[in-house]
């Protein structure tokens, strides 16, 4: 499971926007922040640069 979409509230950032910034669709971005599909390593990297948070902070810890 990921935070990713706590994160996006958080800071007020649409998946729109953050689709964009990956070069990925919508509804693979969607599919991550709904937890349906998880981003490899790479891209839970990327999203956090994108949105300058630790890459910890995307994932729950449970």
């Amino acid at each position: 499971m990921n935070r990713i979409k706590e994160v996006l509230v958080e800071k007020g950032i649409k998946q729109t926007w953050l689709a964009e910034q990956l070069g990925k669709s919508f509804s693979v971005v969607n599919s991550y922040v709904c937890n349906r599909r998880q981003p490899s390593l790479e891209v839970l990297f990327q999203i956090a640069k994108i949105l300058q948070v630790n890459p910890k902070d995307l994932i729950e810890s449970k």
